[in-house]
């Protein structure tokens, strides 16, 4: 049984659009850094992306155990998304966009756990 509501809906949406985001940006990144902290990046955001609809797609503890997984994985993505910053291998202004989009999601992301630990 799944659980469509707008939170769990528009989380995916969020995390679709910072993909996107982050595509355009890593072919501005320096080829020593694409090929590692690059991938990297871009293989956590569609794990992402994939743990969200498997959340999606369960109920309560299997719900729970699934973001839980995604609240770790998003905390090395801002992790990893910093250190490119810090390398400079993104300018300030990618960085900023890229951050303000995985807060959101972060946000998002602590709402939906907190509402599947209810029940």
């Amino acid at each position: 049984m799944t659980d469509n509501s707008p939170t769990e809906i528009s989380i995916i949406h969020k995390a679709y659009d910072f993909y996107l985001a982050l595509n355009k940006t890593i072919g501005t990144i320096p080829k020593k850094d694409r090929f590692t902290l690059g991938i990297k990046v871009e293989k956590l955001s569609l794990d992402l992306i994939i743990n969200f609809y498997q959340a999606n797609h369960h109920n309560n503890q299997k719900r729970l155990e699934i973001l839980d997984k995604a609240d770790l994985k998003l905390k090395v993505l801002k992790m990893l998304v910093r250190a490119l910053h810090n390398l400079e291998a993104i300018n300030n202004k990618r960085y900023l966009r890229l951050e303000a989009r995985l807060k959101e999601i972060g946000r998002m992301l602590g709402g939906w756990i907190k509402d599947t630990q209810k029940f």
